[in-house]
């Protein structure tokens, strides 16, 4: 038994190893002031300067958070009141929605990004920013609905109806009683969406038009040329999602401990 559990240490150990030694050797290399992708001749940030003075770089950047922050809000909102919606609705309707928003998540993203080409070309849609990000709200609201909709069934319903009689108009208690309590569903609905939005490659590059092009795009076009920029653009782009997922567990954890108080 000894031996199996650290047998089982020894095996998520490489594999986090697998995972995460070549972000970091990725990151040490950003730094690297010579174009060799292999051999660390010295210090310096010439290639984060050269980031930020590539103007289709930068624009790229803008794109991408722009389209990753409209549509994890509008794909939030969305999610949120389908979830609540769908406790609300006849057994049969409910599971036939669910199987349906199981779709996008379980299809792979070649498959939906050919979906997504096709419809806008069958509607005569100019393919650019619009497209893309139609695309985006469209595959980021199943993940909001999966993970909205188990808190909201933990609801007690008992509460709504408390705020109702007491009052209350619909609308206010959807404020002051669901959302308060599926907070960390929404939380993860958003961290899920701006995440997924933020470094999508496949959907985005069949549903974009010309001259559109988020950051994802730019590093597919980078790969086919030496170009140590791709280091220091990977390196922000790791440090954003870090960032974003430090602040969630931090604001976790600190509600958490509030409430135990």
């Amino acid at each position: 038994m000894k031996k199996l559990k650290v047998f089982g240490m020894a095996y998520i150990v490489l594999a986090y190893m697998f995972f995460y030694i070549p972000i970091v050797v990725l990151m040490v290399f950003s730094f690297n002031s010579s174009k060799s992708l292999t051999k660390f001749t010295g210090f310096s940030f010439r290639w984060y300067q050269g980031l930020i003075q590539d103007s289709e770089i930068m624009k790229a950047v803008g794109v991408s958070l722009s389209i990753a922050c409209i549509a994890t809000i509008v794909a939030t909102i969305l999610g949120t009141i389908t979830a609540i919606g769908l406790t609300k609705n006849r057994r049969f309707i409910r599971e036939l929605i669910l199987s349906i928003n199981d779709f996008p998540v379980i299809n792979p993203d070649i498959v939906t990004a050919i979906a997504l080409m096709l419809l806008f070309s069958s509607m005569n849609i100019e393919k650019g920013y619009f497209t893309m990000l139609l695309s985006h709200i469209v595959f980021c609201t199943p993940y909001v609905i999966t993970s909205v909709y188990p808190k909201v069934r933990e609801l007690d319903a008992n509460l709504v109806n408390a705020a109702l009689d007491l009052g209350a108009t619909p609308f206010y208690a959807l404020r002051k009683v669901i959302i308060p309590l599926i907070k960390p569903g929404i939380f993860a609905g958003i961290l899920l969406s701006f995440s997924m939005s933020f470094d999508d490659f496949v959907i985005s590059y069949f549903v974009t038009g010309n001259g559109v092009k988020n950051i994802s795009i730019i590093v597919y076009n980078m790969t086919k040329r030496t170009n140590p920029t791709i280091n220091a653009l990977s390196t922000i782009v790791i440090s954003v999602i870090v960032v974003l997922l430090v602040i969630v567990n931090v604001f976790s954890a600190v509600k958490k401990k509030k409430e135990i108080v």
